[in-house]
């Protein structure tokens, strides 16, 4: 991707609530399966947190220090100003910072928290690598795309062998967090409402917006039919895959 592509897809994603798909209710449930200690104020890292949709409510619903960890700083600055609006800009602390080569001290966090991120770094390389600055007993939060079904049409395995091999069934990532030194405790998949009204509507929204800003350019209209393609493949398969949500602790 070059630079060029790499601002269009910032300039279409900033704006928006989420950068993927989610949902607060899905969050609290995260939380509740979790069953985080409430009773003392915990250090949390929300890797690769975009524009802080589960950031603001982590900080809304616990008693706790959260470092939010992404590489464009362009999205930090909405979280920081959204941070502010919401009240809570206290209690949060943005790093611009690659997830793959985070700059903690062993056993920092209580909490690892990722939402529809550890793709860019792949499962197995991210909850392999972040478990050292996991204290023991911490909670690992991550969600990942995954495979609802064990067989699937091949028009849909072609296109995610080639967009991301690693998606796999549940059974095989809960088996990755074991290898891992994780002890799994909970598991529920994204339901469609995440996908469609939480990301996809509201981005399609801003399509028109995003047109007009860059002069309707060729490039431009390449990252939208792109998008169109990824919402037309859900639709046709979304009984197929979503993002799995996993929660384990650390051993």
């Amino acid at each position: 991707m070059d630079n060029l592509q790499m601002q269009l897809l910032i300039d279409l994603h900033r704006s928006n609530f989420r950068q993927g798909p989610g949902g607060e209710a899905e969050t609290k449930q995260a939380l509740m399966l979790a069953g985080l200690d409430r009773s003392r104020p915990l250090k949390i890292a929300d890797i690769g947190c975009g524009t802080g949709a589960s950031t603001i409510q982590l900080a809304k619903e616990l008693d706790a220090e959260i470092t939010a960890v992404d590489f464009l700083p362009e999205f930090l600055e909405e979280l920081q100003a959204r941070a502010k609006e919401h009240g809570v800009a206290d209690k949060i602390t943005t790093l611009s910072f690659s997830m793959d080569a985070l700059p903690f001290a062993d056993e920092e966090f209580d909490v690892i928290w990722s939402e529809g991120a550890i793709y860019n770094m792949g499962f197995e390389a991210g909850i392999s690598a972040w478990r050292r600055i996991l204290r023991p007993g911490g909670k690992l939060i991550v969600s990942e795309i995954t495979w609802l079904t064990a067989e699937r049409p091949s028009e849909l395995q072609s296109h995610w062998d080639s967009e991301y091999p690693e998606i796999d069934i549940a059974s095989a990532k809960i088996g990755i967090l074991e290898r891992h030194g994780y002890i799994p405790e909970g598991y529920f998949y994204l339901p469609t409402s995440c996908w469609i009204d939480n990301y996809y509507w509201p981005m399609q929204d801003g399509f028109d917006a995003f047109l007009e800003r860059n002069g309707g350019s060729d490039q431009a209209r390449e990252i939208i039919e792109c998008e169109k393609a990824e919402i037309v493949l859900y639709e046709k398969h979304r009984e197929h895959y979503s993002y799995g949500v996993y929660i384990a602790k650390k051993i």
